[in-house]
């Protein structure tokens, strides 16, 4: 498994895109159960103030650097090789991959709509694109008898690999909670790439992206829903500045 370090107790893989695709498919080829988390610098915010999210994405197989700063922190820390594998990116690179294999996709997330929206532009842009079906969830906890219809719908579409679309950290807790129940091997949590894909919200630009200011856009794109979220980076900055020189220290 890819090395990892330690931000604020959160244990990021240190990898780049192409290493997080190997990663990925040989689960797929050995049938081995495991689910991604992709992490920006907010989910590490979430489990700052709930340390019981933590071990959901330090249990995971892959927690990936989602964000740019998580990515230029690791580079500080001396992955030199490391770069941004970003949820919307992630999900194009795996459709692209798996095509020429038959791997089938399931899609579990996104608001009545999105998904179908999504599966129509993947299959646009991978004629052939293996979907093997989708779910949007209702806005609230799934009772149990819910949940054992979707665990069985999804295992009944013989699905290889699961989409989650419910943002963090609901999707990482669908996630551990679904690891074992399902019969698809892998689940990979892409938060807002069910919209950013299927059109329904504007990406940021590649530009603006590298830069780091990707918050900015989506700040502006979404003030009232957003604000709270990013109003936690100066304080994200100054934690990791107090661990990193020992003040404060994280399992």
């Amino acid at each position: 498994m890819p090395s990892r370090a330690n931000i604020l107790g959160v244990h990021i893989s240190a990898v780049n895109m192409d290493q997080a695709l190997e990663t990925i498919d040989g689960w797929l080829a050995r049938r081995e159960s495991n689910y991604v988390c992709v992490t920006p610098a907010h989910v590490v915010m979430d489990c700052h103030w709930n340390p019981r999210l933590r071990p959901l994405l330090n249990r995971s197989g892959l927690t990936t650097p989602d964000g740019m700063g998580i990515v230029w922190l690791l580079k500080w820390y001396g992955h030199r090789h490391v770069n941004r594998v970003y949820g919307a990116d992630l999900m194009l690179a795996v459709c692209e991959q798996s095509l020429s294999l038959g791997r089938r996709h399931f899609f579990y997330g996104g608001a009545p709509g999105t998904a179908e929206l999504l599966i129509e532009r993947l299959k646009g842009r991978f004629p052939g694109l293996p979907a093997a079906g989708f779910y949007s969830p209702p806005f609230r906890p799934l009772t149990d008898s819910e949940d054992r219809e979707i665990v069985e719908k999804i295992n009944a579409s013989n699905a290889d690999i699961v989409w989650v679309g419910i943002s963090s950290p609901k999707q990482e807790q669908w996630m551990a909670d679904h690891l074992g129940k399902l019969r698809a091997p892998v689940l990979i949590g892409v938060g807002a790439a069910f919209d950013f894909l299927s059109g329904r919200k504007k990406q940021a630009p590649p530009w603006i992206q590298r830069a780091g200011l990707e918050w900015l856009f989506r700040l502006g794109s979404e003030p009232r829903r957003l604000w709270r979220r990013y109003s936690q980076y100066p304080l994200f900055g100054l934690l990791v500045f107090l661990q990193a020189i020992g003040v404060t220290r994280y399992d």
